[in-house]
């Protein structure tokens, strides 16, 4: 099941910029580009790299350690890479941002689902 958290005010978030914020327990990275937000793993697979100090070029996001890339809608490496990122859902409501990420919920609820 998704839980939709509010992160902030979509104002407050320059464009192309990544940004590393919490939604719940989880910490991700958002960023807006020509593409709109998204919202994705806060560190690389590779090598365990901050996205924070990385950068964005067209769909993809790119790791400043080893320039490993991850295509933003789906979250696969490129080709060889052999590895993903996880792409969380985002929705904007009154100017403000929600990212959504996937609640296991409780135990009971599991086990009556």
């Amino acid at each position: 099941m998704l839980q939709w958290y509010k992160i902030d005010k979509t104002s407050f978030y320059v464009e192309n910029r990544i940004y590393e914020v919490e939604a719940g327990r989880t910490r991700i990275c958002i960023m807006h580009n020509a593409n709109g937000w998204k919202a994705f793993s806060r560190k690389c697979p590779h090598a365990g790299a901050s996205f924070v100090t990385g950068w964005s070029e067209g769909e993809e996001v790119v790791c400043s350690y080893h320039r490993h890339r991850f295509n933003l809608t789906t979250g696969k490496g490129c080709p060889g890479q052999g590895d993903f990122i996880k792409i969380y859902p985002t929705k904007v409501e009154d100017e403000e941002l929600y990212v959504a990420i996937e609640s296991s919920g409780s135990f009971f609820c599991r086990l009556f689902k």
